[in-house]
């Protein structure tokens, strides 16, 4: 038997003024497009930013349905809208924020298994790791260099 040790390694902040100008206001775009979440059955609320390798930025809110089974996570809603706007582009990162009406979220949120997946597809489809800068509304913000940190054993193009 060998054993497989996996590791991964995140840069904790503890202020957005710690990030780059342009990590700052990815994030920023982040919170603010909370607002267009349409959340009423969970009334949780999650926004996801983009930047583009042309510096362009856009944003995706989660989108829920009264059939949950359907419901789109901002991270699939910001991504598909990059890459059907900016087909070609590659996305150098992407920053996800979240806020529930039942609790204060002081840490960050980090994506769901299938939008992992989609953002590893991402890196693969752009070949350039994607950047993850995720935040609750409040607290430590946590960066990581690509998706591959936190789905080390993705299921890609290399398996079909």
């Amino acid at each position: 038997m060998k054993k497989l040790v996996l590791k991964t390694t995140i840069q904790v902040y503890d202020d957005a003024r710690e990030l780059s100008k342009s990590d700052q206001s990815l994030l920023k775009l982040a919170h603010k497009s909370l607002k267009h979440s349409y959340s009423p059955y969970s009334k949780f609320k999650v926004s996801a930013s983009v930047l583009l390798n042309n510096g362009k930025k856009v944003f995706g809110t989660n989108q829920e349905n009264a059939a949950y089974s359907v419901c789109l996570c901002a991270e699939r809603t910001a991504l598909s809208n990059a890459s059907s706007r900016y087909p070609k582009e590659p996305i150098q990162a992407i920053a996800v924020t979240a806020r529930s009406l039942e609790q204060v979220l002081d840490r960050p949120v980090s994506p769901c298994g299938p939008c992992r997946q989609f953002i590893c597809e991402m890196e693969n489809r752009y070949k350039q790791p994607i950047r993850l800068i995720l935040q609750g509304e409040t607290g430590p913000i946590y960066v990581l260099e690509s998706c591959k940190s936190i789905l080390p054993l993705g299921f890609d193009s290399s398996f079909l």
